[in-house]
């Protein structure tokens, strides 16, 4: 599959020649009379002919070059998202990924990725109170699917879809069809993208409700909050230690609200009892199809905007409406 780089051409049409001949028009004698008027309406009636010539190529042919480019990019996308099988079992293979700390080594791990499914996390935790060495890792029984990838998924198989419902055989009438089809297609690839970059803001009881703590064994120590995300071609986890706020000293608080991290003293209540956030320890890992899928999102983005480029450049070189 090749890649485009470069914009698409620009329509074949005669419309400087046109300019030209106007202007030839403009220098013409005073005595040119009826006989110049009806020249000039016929050199008008033979442009507009070659441009309608041209949008009805472009219709026809382009169109459709171009939405099967745009199949061919969005199936690898797609393709991206189930990645090829290993042996003969039809499961999803499984890829490890190396967390690396940002700025600590309080948090060591390895995560274990199958499409959009998080089937193992092995992490070691550095109290930083007691230098405690933590290990937790997931029950074997257990599976933490990652929404973003799923809806990412789902929107570009939602744009493959709508491309494929005007095969090669279907005749577009109008170009505002085509802008109407482009439209719809950068919708669905505009949601996709942003499932990936941008993650969820959570509360910090949302966090505590959500089950993550539910899947690792042994069970998390209860002043432990831990968070899986994604962003851009990035897999995060996020930990959070707590400690408790005593009643004589939750006068002051006040609720942290929504955010993707949450900082040290961010406040919360979960379960009758009030908490406030001590450290807050940020690993990831690069998954690289991930950026691979937000690249074939770019470009697939960009040719539909030049498709819609050209589509409407037609409307300045005549005044009837012409889609």
């Amino acid at each position: 599959m090749v890649l485009p780089n470069q914009a698409l051409p620009r329509p074949r049409c005669q419309a400087e020649d046109g300019a030209a001949s106007q202007s030839g028009r403009r220098r013409a004698p005073r005595g040119a009379g009826a006989g110049g008027g009806m020249a000039a309406a016929m050199a008008s009636a033979a442009e507009r002919a070659v441009l309608e010539e041209e949008f009805k190529w472009l219709l026809q042919e382009e169109v459709h070059a171009v939405l099967k480019q745009l199949q061919d990019i969005l199936k690898e996308a797609s393709h991206r998202f189930a990645l090829p099988t290993s042996g003969s079992g039809g499961a999803v293979k499984q890829e490890n990924f190396v967390l690396s700390p940002s700025g600590t080594d309080q948090v060591k791990g390895v995560l274990t990725l199958q499409g959009d499914a998080l089937c193992q996390a092995d992490v070691n935790l550095k109290m930083p109170r007691n230098n405690q060495l933590l290990h937790f890792a997931f029950r074997e029984d257990k599976q933490w699917k990652l929404q973003q990838i799923q809806d990412a998924r789902n929107h570009v198989n939602q744009a493959i879809y709508l491309l494929m419902n005007r095969d090669v055989n279907y005749q577009f009438k109008t170009g505002l069809e085509v802008l109407k089809l482009m439209d719809a297609v950068m919708l669905q690839l505009s949601r996709a993208r942003n499932r990936l970059t941008t993650p969820a803001t959570l509360t910090l009881p949302e966090i505590a409700s959500s089950g993550l703590a539910k899947m690792f064994t042994p069970a998390l120590p209860p002043d432990i909050l831990v968070n899986f995300y994604i962003n851009l071609n990035k897999l995060c986890l996020t930990v959070y230690q707590l400690h408790v706020l005593q009643p004589s000293t939750t006068k002051n608080f006040k609720p942290a609200g929504g955010s993707i991290l949450h900082n040290p003293g961010a406040m919360f209540e979960f379960g009758n009892q009030r908490y406030e956030v001590s450290h807050v320890h940020k690993v990831e890992c690069v998954v690289p199809w991930l950026n691979d899928a937000l690249v074939f999102f770019t470009v697939s983005l960009q040719l539909c905007q030049q498709l819609k480029d050209k589509i409407s450049v037609f409307s300045s070189y005549w005044n009837y409406r012409p889609y």
